[in-house]
């Protein structure tokens, strides 16, 4: 079966942020401010791509959509950071509305005529090295029951949540379901909506759907520049520092290197 992983890297569409913008302009200009982008791509490259590119099954495409307008030193570096990643495609399109944009690049990928198994990924979280194995295990386990439905959910909801810095990473487990991270939605032949036409905490209103709680699948990633991080009276989440046990397990779990990131963060 076809599985499909959809990233927006700094995607200037219209909605699909917690914080909004009075124009197009203004929301490049808060997506591409040098701190900020130096930031993301920071995570990209130190929490997010390394359990994709060590997934154990790699048969998935991940694609990832930026804006027509990011700018031209980006662009390079992120075309340098997948240049080893044959499953990442990178999408280029102007400003739209976010649900259709985004549900129009996946259904090109897709072969319409068969059934698919959809991811969402953030550009600072984690997926476990056995997530796209997993999730192919678990749909075939349910056939019955996709079978039956146009969209089936599929959430796994242990994880951690965590934040790189120079001194490495600071991280706690929970168990939150439903946070849009190790979240899938299997979609059968022909059938147009894709996991980016339901909020991710919502996706139980709209699909039956399927929840584990074993084994660890995600890291979420906290830091200053999550869109959910940016409204008012937000607290802070307190985390605590890995040693090097907690630093090995993150290597085995999801193949991020503490040492890596020390070296990015300097």
């Amino acid at each position: 079966m076809q599985v499909i992983g959809f990233c927006r890297f700094s995607y200037p569409g219209t909605g699909g942020f917690q914080v909004e913008h009075e124009s197009v302009a203004a929301r490049e200009a808060y997506l591409y401010a040098p701190r900020r982008l130096n930031e993301r791509f920071a995570n990209f490259e130190c929490l997010c791509l390394p359990g994709l590119k060590a997934q154990t099954d790699p048969d998935f495409t991940f694609l990832i959509l930026i804006g027509d307008s990011l700018p031209d030193a980006a662009l390079d570096r992120l075309r340098a950071l997948v240049a080893d990643f044959p499953q990442a495609r990178i999408v280029a399109r102007p400003p739209g509305p976010h649900r259709k944009v985004c549900q129009e690049v996946i259904n090109a990928a897709r072969d319409m005529a068969q059934p698919c198994l959809e991811f969402r990924h953030d550009d600072d979280d984690a997926v476990a090295v056995t997530f796209v194995e997993t999730l192919r295990a678990a749909a075939q386990d349910c056939q019955a029951l996709t079978g039956r439905h146009r969209l089936v959910g599929f959430d796994w909801n242990r994880g951690f949540v965590g934040r790189a810095d120079a001194r490495g990473i600071c991280a706690d487990p929970t168990v939150t379901p439903y946070w849009g991270v190790a979240q899938a939605v299997a979609v059968q032949p022909r059938v147009a909506q894709s996991i980016m036409n339901f909020g991710h905490n919502k996706i139980n209103q709209f699909m039956p759907t399927v929840t584990f709680t074993d084994p660890p699948m995600f890291l979420r990633g906290h830091n200053d520049h999550n869109d959910s991080r940016q409204k008012k009276h937000v607290k802070p989440v307190a985390l605590p520092r890995l040693d090097a046990d907690g630093e090995a397990e993150m290597k085995r779990l999801f193949a991020i290197d503490a040492d890596h990131i020390r070296t990015v963060f300097a």
